[in-house]
C-alpha cells in the first residue's frame, strides 16, 4: 500500500510539474484594442449605417491613434473617401473637421463650383490641383486666366448617385469640390465662382510630392 501510494503521489507530482512547465512556456494572450472597421466596400460620400461598420479587435501596434472605437461614433456620418472592407475608420474618414487632419495649422476647407462639372470625375481626395479663374467673354472683355491657388489638395468630391452615369451627382452638388488652402489663398478662393469661371489643373498627388 505504501509503495502504491508513493507511486501515485509521484505521478501526481510529475503531472503538476508538467502542467506548470507548459503554463510557463505558453505565451500570454496578445493584447488587442477595440476598433471600428468597414464591413464592406463603401464609396465616397456614403452615409454609414450599422450594416456598414463592424466592431473588431486588432493589435494596438497597427491601430491608428485616430481610429474610432465605438460604432456610434461612425453611424450616421458621411465618409470623405472610398473605404475598403476591413479598413480602419478614423476621424479623417468622415466629413467634418477630420478632413483637415494632418494639414498645416490654419488650413481652411473651401468649396468650389467648377465651370466644367465633368472635371470632378477626374479628381480624387488627395489629388493636388491648381485653381484657375477665367474671366472675360472674349469680345469687349478680353479673356484672362489667373491662378488663385497652386498645389492645393482636394479634400472632398460628391458621391455618385445610385445607378447614375459617370458624370452625374446628387442634386445640388454638380461640379462641386472642396479643397484645402492656407488663409491667404482661402480668401482668394472664397466666392471665386461669382467672379469668373473656375477650373482645376491636375498637378499630382500628395504621395507624389512626399
Amino acid at each position: 500500500m505504501v509503495r502504491r501510494r508513493r507511486r501515485l503521489i509521484a505521478a501526481l507530482l510529475l503531472s503538476a510539474a508538467a502542467a506548470l512547465s507548459v503554463a510557463q512556456l505558453t505565451p500570454p494572450d496578445p493584447d488587442t484594442a477595440r476598433v471600428v472597421l468597414a464591413a464592406r466596400d463603401l464609396p465616397a460620400g456614403s452615409v454609414l449605417t450599422d450594416a456598414d461598420v463592424v466592431l473588431a479587435r486588432a493589435a494596438p501596434a497597427i491601430v491608428p491613434e485616430s481610429a474610432l472605437l465605438e460604432v456610434s461614433d461612425a453611424v450616421s456620418h458621411q465618409v470623405s473617401g472610398p473605404l475598403r472592407k476591413g479598413q480602419f475608420i478614423t476621424d479623417a474618414s468622415l466629413l467634418g473637421p477630420g478632413l483637415l487632419v494632418g494639414m498645416p495649422p490654419g488650413t481652411q476647407a473651401i468649396p468650389l463650383r467648377l465651370a466644367d462639372p465633368s472635371t470632378v470625375k477626374l479628381v480624387q481626395p488627395g489629388q493636388l490641383v491648381d485653381v484657375v479663374i477665367s474671366a472675360g467673354n472674349g469680345l469687349e472683355q478680353p479673356v484672362s486666366n489667373r491662378v488663385l491657388a497652386a498645389g492645393v489638395p482636394v479634400l472632398w468630391k460628391p458621391p455618385a448617385a445610385p445607378n447614375a452615369t459617370p458624370l452625374s451627382a446628387p442634386e445640388g452638388t454638380e461640379g462641386l469640390v472642396v479643397v484645402g488652402a492656407p488663409p491667404q489663398q482661402a480668401a482668394e478662393l472664397a466666392g471665386a465662382s461669382a467672379r469668373g469661371k473656375i477650373f482645376l489643373v491636375l498637378t499630382g498627388t500628395a504621395a507624389d510630392t512626399g
